[in-house]
């Protein structure tokens, strides 16, 4: 058990009780004051054999001199007490804590012992709080340092920006560093660190301001590049439309869709042959379904998913398609796309792989476009492609 008296060398004013020859006028005056402590077992044996009450918290008043006062606390309601609560002593490492416990003896102390030991709790309290000034003051200039180093990396390099939530304001910003989320401000911050707020607030403010005029660039483009296409879908219902659309178009009723449907007729009249794709693929996927687990089965659209790409492979036969769309338009783009079915509820359904064929043109200022299935697909049967084009495949 941890006993309070520790051998410590003190100052002899603080730990002499009496002092040697007459006493000055102040040291005859005493304050009384009570000093609460602990008792270990073997104290309680010890204070039970001297004829105490061998409880563990004991007290006992003892007279301090008032040159010795800086030894007592006094609270609001002026009960005088000895400074033996919260104790500061020495860890095995000899690191300097507080401890919120009472001093524990292993014998009731006298009062001299308690004084001794509010001496020295005394002097190690001023060391303990010297040394946590000094640790703060080194934290406080080592933050400094490193507010100071960010702050000038910042200020530095036009392309580092604050963070946006929170915006900047002229006296605070914050940035996101190594060290994570660092705030800095105007009225606590010096030297570079003060300086980024209102850099920061520049930044933030030519960012906004460059994004505005981005957007007004690109919806100035978009509206360019629509009245292009309306220009031009009235020029081709002009020269090409049936008297019924240019009424219509003259009437202002006319719809865009229809026109660029008609130009795609026209575009790619020498394809008109030739079965287009069209959007079943809740149909398709559910006769693929049905046919894989052997019952009648009800596919909605949130049960599969659908993934489009180009296709990464062609096979001879493919590729041979593809040369015969592009010898019958050769003024436009032929390339073979691919989607991939998904049955989410059940992973264990292959998934389904739909070939088809995408063919681009330009005219003017509208860029049309038609899908076609894979041609032939009779022929691929026992490549693994279904009469409508589709492959299945294991996923």
């Amino acid at each position: 058990m941890e006993t309070a008296a520790r051998p410590m060398p003190f100052r002899p004013e603080l730990v002499d009780a009496t002092s040697s020859g007459s006493p000055a006028p102040s040291s005859a005056r005493a304050l009384v004051v009570t000093a609460t402590y602990a008792l270990s077992e073997a104290g309680r044996k010890a204070s039970l054999l001297a004829g105490g009450d061998g409880h563990t918290v004991q007290q006992l008043d003892l007279h301090v001199p008032a040159n010795r006062l800086h030894l007592v606390h006094v609270n609001g309601r002026g009960r005088a007490q000895l400074k033996l609560r919260p104790r500061f002593d020495f860890t095995s490492e000899q690191r300097l804590v507080r401890i919120d416990a009472l001093p524990v003896y292993d014998s009731p102390p006298a009062a001299d012992d308690l004084l001794r030991d509010a001496a020295r709790n005394h002097q190690l309290e001023q060391a303990y709080h010297a040394e946590r000034t000094a640790t703060r003051a080194k934290r406080a200039e080592a933050e400094r340092a490193r507010r100071t180093e960010l702050a000038t990396a910042f200020l530095s390099d036009e392309t580092q920006r604050a963070v946006v939530h929170p915006a900047p304001s002229p006296t605070r910003c914050y940035l996101a560093t190594r060290f994570g989320r660092m705030r800095f401000d105007v009225d606590t911050d010096e030297g570079p660190a003060r300086d980024v707020p209102r850099e920061a607030l520049r930044r933030f403010r030519a960012d906004v301001n460059e994004a505005k005029a981005r957007r007004a660039r690109e919806r100035a483009e978009h509206l360019r590049i629509h009245d292009e296409r309306r220009s031009a879908t009235a020029a081709w219902v002009a020269a090409h439309g049936t008297a019924d659309q240019q009424a219509r178009l003259e009437a202002g009723l006319l719809p865009m869709a229809e026109v660029v449907e008609a130009m795609a007729d026209e575009a790619f009249r020498p394809l008109a042959d030739r079965p287009r794709y069209r959007r079943d693929g809740q149909a398709l996927m559910q006769a693929h379904v049905q046919q894989w687990i052997g019952q009648p089965v009800d596919v909605a659209p949130a049960d599969f998913t659908v993934i489009g790409h180009p296709a990464r492979s062609a096979t001879s036969r493919q590729w041979a398609i593809l040369q015969a769309f592009k010898a019958v338009v050769p003024d436009a783009v032929v390339h073979l796309h691919c989607r991939e079915f998904t049955w989410t509820r059940d992973r264990a359904v292959p998934r389904l792989t739909r070939l088809t064929v995408v063919v681009t043109k330009k005219v003017g200022a509208m860029t049309l476009r038609r899908e076609y299935l894979l041609p032939d697909a009779e022929d691929h049967v026992a490549e693994g492609v279904d009469a409508t084009g589709a492959v299945m495949t294991d996923v």
